[in-house]
């Protein structure tokens, strides 16, 4: 049997890539239109930053692809989590850019309530762990709130109840805010509600609730799944204000009810935790003023006694005046005695005084004074002489040194005009050295000057061409036929006309300028470098 060489025609239907991966796209698509798959939740990372989700379903021998867009992802009731069994509902299709098949989800759902109590297990062990069901972050609730903030459906026989049994507790203001609390919103109502009693302010038109009541009557779980989504766990943990919480019946357990602050087991329950009884109160408040007025009387009886057995141990008023009476009598009876007595001792103080207060005695007296009085003007004289002395003997030292100064003068003049002297002849040696180097300096600087100025250059044959507007012309095809040019050699510039052929004619219009090569002009700005 020969072979058919590679060439040979053949009746092969030819496609290109594109068109065989659409066609296989259109086949599984019709053959799966519509297909409910179970699997587990495997490579679940969270929403792609576009919105969409990509993971993948597996079991135990197979996987494949699956992919939500971004606005059936916002609708979906259950969201995906990584490990979870799930039921996902979809359409099955292809994927050309790397030749795979996927499943496009329209709906998913926890497969069976195990799922849904693993997926609740799950979630209380992660909140559990950033610390959202402590103890320690539950806060009291009010003894008598004056406002309650009540979270539940409005058209329930729940918010009737709470009513209701606050009404016949102890009638306080209530506040409803209207939720969904069964349905696939249900979860982001709550949530909102709880953060939106807490943003109401102290001195709004709203009044600001002292105690906030999530309630919801019993259900099944998948009736009460919006309580455990992980945004109104994380709101009611978040709630400065103290939360109650009240959802179905007393044998129903949702995750609010961790991170609440007290759980109730039914609505009513929370009202009655939200109150306390009015008559209870008014009966407390009557038995307590009660004992409080028997207690005064008792205190004040005690009082009473108390003063009177301190009247009986008081003495008497002439008690207490008798002994001071007996005093003044005694002192009395001493005081014309003690008189004369004093008066005696007067008497004979003054005659002892008396005796020495004689005429003579006063001569005398009056003989020291005088002499003492005529000594002083002599005694005067003589200070005020030494005085005298003192001051005829400073004032000659005084004149000594005066009589000195001009001397010390005209010293002082002959140093400082020998030191002035001095100092000029080394300035004018210091300002010669100075001259001398500066003229050192500039000529060699007019040596580099010279030496690096293209000026210099030019006296080698060399030429500067500029333009009609002074720039400089470096290449030949910067010039125009018909233009006039500057030619700068070493002895002056003359005037050229650019010909057809390109080379320069010296035109008569301009004559030769002479330019020194010493000139002391300043070089054109931009004559660059001839080097």
């Amino acid at each position: 049997m020969a072979l058919l060489p590679d060439d040979s025609p053949t009746n092969a239907a030819e496609f290109t890539v594109s068109e065989l991966s659409g066609s296989i796209r259109r086949t599984v698509e019709d053959a799966f239109g519509h297909v409910r798959v179970r699997g587990e939740i495997s490579g679940y990372r969270g929403p792609h930053s576009s919105g969409h989700a990509y993971f993948s379903l597996k079991d135990d021998r197979a996987r494949i692809e699956a992919v939500i867009w971004k606005g059936t992802f916002s609708k979906l009731k259950h969201r995906p989590e990584e490990g979870l069994e799930v039921i996902a509902s979809g359409r099955i299709t292809t994927y050309a850019g790397s030749s795979k098949y996927q499943i496009v989800i329209d709906s998913i759902e926890p497969a069976g309530a195990g799922a849904l109590m693993a997926l609740i297990e799950e979630r209380r062990r992660k909140l559990a762990a950033e610390g959202l069901f402590d103890e320690a972050r539950k806060q009291l609730l009010p003894f008598m709130p004056s406002v309650i903030g009540v979270v539940t459906s409005p058209t329930g026989a729940v918010i009737r109840d709470i009513l209701h049994r606050i009404e016949d507790r102890f009638p306080v203001h209530v506040i409803v805010w209207p939720v969904r609390v069964q349905g696939d919103t249900s979860g982001d109502e709550v949530a909102r509600a709880i953060s939106g009693f807490n943003a109401l302010g102290a001195g709004g038109p709203i009044k600001r609730p002292d105690l906030i009541i999530v309630a919801r009557g019993g259900g099944s779980l998948e009736d009460l799944w919006g309580f455990n989504d992980e945004a109104v766990v994380r709101a009611a943990a978040a709630s400065d204000i103290p939360l109650i919480s009240a959802v179905g019946h007393e044998t129903d357990w949702t995750l609010i009810d961790h991170a609440s602050d007290r759980r109730a087991p039914t609505p009513t329950g929370a009202a009655e935790m939200a109150v306390p009884v009015k008559a209870d109160l008014e009966a407390q408040i009557a038995g307590l003023g009660a004992r409080l007025k028997s207690a005064q009387s008792r205190v004040l009886d005690r009082r009473r006694e108390t003063v009177r057995g301190l009247a009986r141990a008081l003495p008497t008023l002439d008690s207490v005046l008798a002994l001071p009476r007996q005093r003044l009598d005694r002192s009395g009876q001493g005081l014309g005695q003690a008189l004369q007595i004093n008066t005696s001792n007067l008497r004979r103080g003054f005659e002892r005084h008396a005796s020495r207060v004689t005429p003579i005695a006063l001569v005398s007296a009056i003989r020291e004074k005088r002499q003492t009085l005529n000594d002083k003007p002599v005694r005067a004289e003589r200070a005020l002489e030494r005085r005298f002395e003192r001051i005829r003997t400073r004032f000659d030292r005084h004149a000594m040194v005066l009589a000195s100064v001009p001397r010390r003068i005209a010293e002082t003049q002959i140093q400082s005009r020998g030191r002035l002297e001095q100092l000029v002849r080394r300035g004018d040696t210091a300002l010669g050295q100075l001259i001398t180097q500066h003229k050192r300096a500039l000529s060699a600087q007019e040596r580099m000057l010279k030496s690096l100025s293209y000026q210099s250059v030019l006296g080698r044959g060399f030429a500067v061409i500029r333009t009609q507007d002074r720039s400089l012309m470096s290449r030949a095809e910067q010039a125009q036929s018909g233009e006039m040019i500057g030619i700068e050699f070493a002895d002056g510039e003359i005037s050229a006309l650019v010909s057809s052929t390109g080379g320069p004619a010296k035109s008569p219009r301009k004559p030769a300028r002479q330019k020194s090569t010493k000139s002391s002009s300043k070089a054109e700005p931009g004559q660059g470098s001839l080097f």
